[in-house]
C-alpha cells in the first residue's frame, strides 16, 4: 500500500512535500518514496505515527464525571478514594473497555498505564495497543513492608502474562513522593535499579510545602487517612530534590504533571539522571488544579518532553491530540510540528518503544494516524 497527505510528520520534522508512505498488509514501512507512486491513496490533512500515551489510569474509567472539576489536588485524591469502589465489577470492565476503545480511534498506539489492580490484565491482552503498565506502591510508613509485597504480588501477575503480538512490559513504581516514604522508595529502587519509573511530581503546591516544612493540605491528607508522619523529617528542600537521591540515577525517569516544577528542580534532576522525560497532561491539570505546568520554561531547561492523558476521573475524553490542543491555545509559540514529536516519537522513547513505533521509518510498525483541520478543529483518526 502505498499513502500520501499534503503533510506527513514523521515523528520528529515535517517529510519533504510529495513524500509517500510504503507500507506493507501488516502495517511495517517497508519504504518512504519522494515521488508518487502507481495506487497511492490520498488522504486530506496530514499523517503522523500512532500517538504515545504516557501516562493513563485505565482502572479509573468508570469514575468518569464523578468528581467536580477544580477542586485542588487533596479534595480530588479524598474523593477518589472515597468514590471509586461504589461502582460493581461488570460497570468497571465495561468503562475500561469503552475506554481503550475510545483511545485506540482517537489514534493511541501505546499507553503507560498506571496500576494497582490486576484489573486492566484482560485489557493488555486484547492486542489493541502496547503496554506499559506501571504497577504502583503506595505507602507513608516507616515499615512499609505490606505495601510494597502486595505491589510485587500485582507487578507479577503482569510479568507472567504470555508474549503477544504487542509489546508487553511493566515496572514497580512510587505513586507520588506525599504517599510513599523514603523506605518504600529505596524497596521500589532494589526491585530493578534499571527499571523504567513513572511518578507524580509536583502536581500541587503542597507536595513542596510538606518536604520544606511539613506543613499544610498533604499533612491534613495523612491525618485525615490515620497515617502517622512522626518518622518524617522535613528535607528543607522541594519533593524533587529529595526523593530524587532515594532511588538509583540508572533507571530512566518520566515525571508526570510537573504542574509546579521550577527551574532549578528541572536543572538537577537532569544532572542526576541521564534518562528524564516530562509527561504532561494539560487537561488533568486544568480539570484538578485549574494550572497548567510552565512548559516555557521546559522548553528553555528540560528535554524530553511527552504527553499523558491521566484518567477519565480528571478528564472529559482520553485523546492525546486533544491534549495537544489545549497546549497549543495556551502556549501558541510551540509549532505543530513540535507538538506532534512530544505526541509521538519521544512518547515512545519515554516508553522504550522507540525501536517499534513513533517513527515512520523503514522496518517499523508504528501505526499511521490522520489529523484534519489541524489549525482549527483537529481530529484525529487512526487509519492503519
Amino acid at each position: 500500500m502505498f499513502i500520501t497527505a499534503p503533510k506527513i510528520h514523521d515523528g520528529i520534522s515535517w517529510l519533504p512535500e510529495g513524500s509517500v508512505i510504503e507500507i506493507a498488509d501488516d502495517g511495517t514501512i517497508i519504504a518512504i518514496h519522494d515521488t508518487l507512486q502507481d495506487g497511492t491513496i490520498h488522504y486530506d490533512g496530514i499523517l503522523t505515527p500512532g500517538f504515545v500515551n504516557v501516562h493513563c489510569h485505565l482502572e479509573l474509567s468508570h469514575m468518569k464525571g464523578a468528581i467536580p472539576e477544580h477542586t485542588g489536588l487533596v479534595p480530588f485524591l479524598q474523593q477518589v478514594m472515597q468514590k471509586r469502589f461504589g461502582f460493581t465489577d461488570e460497570q468497571k470492565a465495561a468503562a475500561r473497555e469503552q475506554a481503550i476503545n475510545e483511545m485506540y480511534a482517537n489514534g493511541i498506539v501505546a499507553v503507560g498505564d498506571i496500576c494497582n489492580t490486576t484489573d486492566v490484565v484482560d485489557l493488555r491482552a486484547s492486542g489493541k495497543m502496547h503496554f506499559h503498565s506501571f504497577v504502583e506502591a503506595i505507602g507513608f510508613n516507616e515499615m512499609p513492608t505490606k505495601q510494597y509485597d502486595y505491589a510485587v504480588q500485582v507487578y507479577n501477575e503482569y510479568a507472567k502474562q504470555p508474549v503477544s503480538n504487542t509489546i508487553l512490559r511493566q515496572s514497580n513504581i512510587p505513586h507520588a513522593p506525599y504517599s510513599v516514604s523514603h523506605a518504600l522508595f529505596k524497596l521500589i529502587d532494589a526491585h530493578n535499579p534499571d527499571a523504567l519509573i513513572s511518578i507524580h511530581n509536583q502536581e500541587s503546591e503542597a507536595e513542596d510545602e510538606f518536604y520544606i516544612r511539613k506543613e499544610g493540605a498533604i499533612r491534613t491528607l495523612l491525618s485525615s487517612l490515620g497515617i502517622d508522619d512522626s518518622f518524617f523529617h522535613p528535607s528543607g528542600k522541594s519533593s524533587l530534590q529529595t526523593y530524587m537521591r532515594w532511588m538509583s540515577p540508572t533507571h530512566p525517569l518520566i515525571l508526570v504533571h510537573n504542574t509546579y516544577t521550577p527551574s532549578a528542580d528541572a536543572i538537577a534532576v537532569q544532572r542526576l539522571y541521564e534518562n528524564v522525560y516530562w509527561c504532561l497532561c494539560p487537561n488533568a491539570n486544568l480539570y484538578i488544579e485549574n494550572k497548567l505546568p510552565d512548559i516555557n520554561m521546559l522548553l528553555l531547561d528540560a528535554n524530553n518532553i511527552c504527553i499523558g492523558t491521566d484518567s477519565l476521573s480528571s478528564n472529559h475524553q482520553l485523546s492525546v491530540l486533544a491534549e495537544l490542543q489545549t497546549i497549543k491555545q495556551h502556549y501558541y509559540n510551540i509549532d505543530w510540528a513540535t507538538l506532534l514529536r512530544w505526541a509521538t516519537y519521544n512518547g515512545a522513547k519515554a516508553l522504550q518503544m522507540q525501536d517499534t513505533i513513533g517513527k515512520i521509518e523503514e522496518s517499523k510498525k508504528p501505526g499511521i494516524v490522520q489529523v484534519t483541520d489541524l489549525e482549527t478543529n483537529p481530529i484525529a483518526k487512526r487509519i492503519i
